[in-house]
């Protein structure tokens, strides 16, 4: 797995078990509940294709038993890269090249006004991920939030630079993340509403889960537990 490599290599002296286990459990938690799609960045397409390998693995020695998923990409925004080193991906291990959803506005704004463009001396608002990783980063962003493509954002910032640019995808950025953090500020506030949505919520993933579990159990030979 790339991201096993990834970050063994970075952290050479701490390969443990989580890291091992991570895409098996990954592939355990998709698997259980049986979806048609799942919705990843491209990132994490390896571990998709993972879980339907363990999937048609399964279903051939056993017999039908999971639905084989499909990866559900977005054409623009797949991958976020970090605001302060466009050629790594956005990281919250990185607070301050990464935005979070429950960022202040004000946050956000010193975030994107610090955002890495590109050291040439175009200072053109052009898509190029190659030649230009940080403004085509800024770019995807401002797209994914406004939907607009990347020919109209060029001609929108024709002459203006990067000097207008990154402020306007901070406030693009924060106007679509107003009304998520504004309800998640209010929900968070009333106790027993999240109390009841997230027994509900449990009850039903649960009934799904057991479901999958007793014909795996059943496949295989195990005896099945109580639950």
């Amino acid at each position: 797995m790339t991201q096993f490599k990834d970050k063994s290599a970075k952290n050479a002296s701490n390969i443990n078990g989580g890291l091992f286990t991570y895409p098996a459990l990954m592939a355990a938690d998709i698997l259980l509940y049986q979806p048609d799609f799942v919705p990843v960045g491209q990132d994490q397409k390896q571990h998709c294709e993972l879980t339907r390998d363990i999937a048609i693995r399964f279903n051939g020695i056993y017999g039908d038993t999971f639905k084989i998923p499909e990866p559900y990409i977005p054409k623009v925004g797949a991958r976020v890269m970090s605001l302060g080193t466009p050629t790594a991906k956005m990281s919250k291990s990185d607070p301050q090249g990464c935005v979070f959803i429950m960022d202040k506005p004000e946050e956000i704004a010193r975030k994107f006004k610090r955002a890495v463009t590109d050291s040439d001396t175009e200072n053109c608002v052009r898509y190029d991920a190659e030649n230009k990783p940080g403004v085509a980063n800024l770019m995807s962003i401002y797209s994914s939030v406004t939907g607009e493509s990347f020919e109209d954002i060029e001609r929108d910032f024709a002459g203006k630079g990067y000097g207008a640019f990154k402020p306007a995808v901070g406030d693009a950025v924060i106007e679509a993340l107003r009304p998520i953090r504004e309800e998640t500020e209010r929900l968070l506030a009333d106790k027993s509403y999240l109390k009841q949505v997230y027994t509900d919520g449990a009850m039903r993933a649960s009934a799904v889960a057991r479901k999958t579990l007793r014909k795996v159990y059943k496949r295989i030979g195990f005896v099945e537990k109580p639950f």
